[in-house]
């Protein structure tokens, strides 16, 4: 009898800890997505290396709060390429279905999704300048159900890069793309900063792609470096724009991490996987219940040193102990 007792026991036991494990798990699962699957859309403006970082981190930031992908959390992806056209459509189909939340990588996709989107709220990244582009007033309170994430660039900190890798330097080549406000609004900061630190800023504006080859051929021999901006059609074209500085045997300066370890010599540049993780936070207080036009847009603040001691190699241009001891060398990573 005895033995039958403890048995007994054991069994109610276990039984009450299952039912408690049980209501602990269902409790956490209704606190972080109230018990039901979402269904999202992230639309990307294009196809390079930070702003998939960023898409990445923000699935990221999503799951560390609870919504995870092919659990409680159905995503849908598309990406325009750089062209305005495709992000209208794409954003125009987002907004014609029922979709919990709109996802929008870089500001020509945020812009489209803002204009198109009614009622589903826009969670925005990779945003360098959310006011001038519409998406929020001075307050940082977006017009509607739309938020998310700045990528302002350290302009100051990246010239001050610039003066330490390159002290003779007076010039400094730029391509934009004369439709993205974004590089518009970077552009203006790098020029009211830039005799601070004895530079002097020569443009060039593309309206497309094609236009980025001819545009390098005809900067480089004008300048002393290339600094890139966070330009989406620029960046995807990166490799055309080093090939360009290469045959000058000029350095082009980035401006984050990726386009360092792709070529470029240094970047004072921010971590687009945690800015997107940082967007992902953001987001999953939309789904559960907060409304994104309460919620002010955010700016990722630190950034880091980032160089590639290879391509410093091969223009013989040497880094002062200082700056080699404090930044990250993207050929460790």
């Amino acid at each position: 009898m005895k033995h039958l007792m403890n048995s007994t026991t054991r069994f109610l036991a276990c039984a009450l800890a299952l039912t408690l494990l049980c209501t602990l798990c269902l409790t956490g699962l209704s606190e972080n997505n109230n018990g039901k699957n979402y269904t999202i859309a992230i639309g990307q403006s294009a196809e390079h290396p930070s702003l998939d970082n960023c898409r990445l981190g923000f699935l990221a930031g999503l799951a560390d709060a609870g919504f995870v992908e092919g659990e409680n959390l159905t995503v849908e992806v598309q990406n325009a390429q750089s062209d305005m056209g495709t992000a209208a459509l794409i954003a125009s189909n987002f907004a014609a279905n029922p979709y919990d939340l709109i996802c929008a990588i870089a500001t020509p996709m945020a812009v489209c999704c803002y204009n198109s989107s009614e009622d589903t709220p826009v969670i925005y990244t990779a945003v360098s300048a959310p006011v001038e582009a519409g998406l929020a007033g001075e307050d940082g309170m977006g017009d509607g159900e739309i938020t998310g994430t700045s990528d302002a660039l350290p302009t100051a900190l990246q010239l001050q890069l610039i003066r330490a890798i390159l002290p003779e330097a007076t010039r400094i080549g730029i391509l934009y793309t004369i439709g993205e406000v974004n590089s518009q609004v970077q552009l203006a900061e790098y020029k009211s900063l830039a005799a601070d630190y004895g530079f002097e800023i020569v443009e060039q504006g593309v309206t497309t792609g094609a236009d980025v080859s001819m545009a390098a051929a005809a900067l480089v021999p004008e300048v002393d470096c290339l600094n890139m901006l966070t330009d989406n059609t620029v960046v995807q074209y990166l490799q055309v724009v080093l090939d360009e500085a290469d045959d000058a045997g000029i350095p082009v300066f980035g401006s984050e991490v990726e386009q360092v370890i792709n070529g470029c010599i240094a970047a004072q540049g921010i971590d687009y996987f945690a800015l997107g993780k940082q967007t992902g936070a953001m987001a999953a207080r939309v789904l559960r219940g907060e409304k994104a036009s309460e919620i002010p847009f955010e700016v990722i603040r630190e950034s880091q040193t980032y160089v590639n001691p290879t391509v410093c190699e091969k223009l013989h241009i040497t880094l002062s102990d200082a700056l080699a001891d404090t930044a990250i060398d993207v050929t460790a990573q």
